[in-house]
């Protein structure tokens, strides 16, 4: 019999990890340096960019549009909140078992 006994929850259990085998003899790690003759990251230059060919138009139609889309979220997020507590209101008014909760506006009745 074993002298360790199991764990009684899984909270603190360590797994240990062990790589997979490849088929050339086990797990290694990657050779530093060049691969066959490949640079590990090529030349970065074609993603450089001079500030003349910075597009400010451009950009500023997209901070534009992103203030517009913020702007009706909070707009929608405001209306929301005031809905839910009048919802709220009507709710603990029905549970209390009053009648008449919800005002209805009707135009008055012409008698003639």
């Amino acid at each position: 019999m074993s002298d360790r006994s199991p764990p009684t929850n899984d909270d603190g259990r360590v797994v240990p990890f062990r790589p997979r085998a490849t088929g050339r003899g086990g797990w290694r790690w990657p050779l530093r340096g060049s691969q066959h003759g490949v640079e590990p990251v090529g030349d970065l230059a074609k993603f450089e960019r001079t500030e003349s060919e910075d597009d400010y138009r451009h950009r500023m139609k997209m901070n534009a549009l992103a203030l517009i889309v913020t702007i009706i979220l909070v707009i929608a997020g405001v209306w929301l909140v005031g809905k839910l507590a009048q919802m709220r209101t009507d709710q603990d008014c029905y549970l209390s078992g009053r009648r008449n909760c919800t005002p209805i506006n009707a135009p008055p009745i012409e008698r003639r």
